[in-house]
């Protein structure tokens, strides 16, 4: 079976991206881990089917690199840059996805996708735990560049409380309105340079101890993004998205 696809980044978060308009495709666990295998398939941090929604402009239908499903922020935001490319959508719209359904707004180079709400954020000994999609644990830290990430974030993911479902671990700097953070990525098992679940859980974790924030700037090894939300009196999070650009970086084919 030929493959064609569009190899898509987000702050260097990057994806391989396959029209499945037509509803063929259908690939195995192990198919997806070969497919983003670095030294013997394309090499991703995950894989996007653009497939068809009996009410939203499309649905994204997303794979970690180990097979696994849960929603993805980056994969969204290049999600809503390939269905531009394919001609699906404008510069505004609904997809679906794993989680619920995501509306999205283009302005020029910047891809904005509406996250979920969160009810609550408990810090507790300077961790706290958010679900954005996917879960993430939030860490803070004196300085994210010092620290071996795979190492202390496997250590993390793969303790007895979180061994079972796994979870991302996000080991964050604050700064007032901005942060500075590194990802360990369940479903990939290793940092990557991004992740928008990721940013995502950690601003709204500064939002939480800062309450009059209502936009964050978050900068990861990949590039920046922003996370807008507003809040309401009792401390849960609305109207929150992540802001950023997505871009094309090569198409190519692949036997499976």
């Amino acid at each position: 079976m030929t493959i064609t696809f569009l190899k898509y980044q987000g702050t260097g978060n990057d994806f391989i991206m396959i029209d499945n308009r037509d509803g063929v495709l259908r690939f195995s666990s192990a198919q997806i881990v070969r497919l983003c295998d670095r030294k013997f398939g394309v090499g991703s941090d995950g894989v996007v089917l653009i497939e068809p929604h009996s009410s939203e402009d499309f649905y994204m239908n997303f794979y970690n690199p180990d097979g696994s499903q849960s929603f993805c922020g980056n994969g969204s935001r290049c999600a809503v840059a390939f269905a531009r490319q394919l001609g699906i959508v404008g510069n505004h719209g609904m997809f679906g996805a794993i989680d619920k359904p995501h509306a999205f707004v283009v302005n020029d180079d910047e891809i904005a996708i509406q996250m979920r709400d969160v009810e609550a954020v408990n810090w507790e000994e300077g961790q706290c735990v958010i679900q954005t999609g996917s879960p993430h644990l939030i860490q803070l830290v004196e300085d994210p560049d010092k620290l071996d990430v795979p190492l202390e974030g496997a250590a993390i993911r793969y303790s007895n409380r979180f061994e079972k479902e796994g979870i991302n671990v996000n080991f964050v700097r604050m700064g007032e309105g901005e942060l500075w953070m590194r990802t360990y990525e369940r479903g990939v098992e290793a940092e990557t340079l991004s992740c928008g679940t990721g940013v995502t859980a950690a601003a709204l974790s500064l939002a939480a101890l800062q309450p009059s924030v209502r936009e964050v700037l978050v900068h990861t090894r990949g590039g920046d993004l922003k996370v807008k939300l507003e809040r309401t009196v009792e401390g849960s999070f609305h109207d929150v998205w992540l802001c950023g650009p997505a871009r094309s970086v090569f198409q190519g084919t692949i036997e499976l």
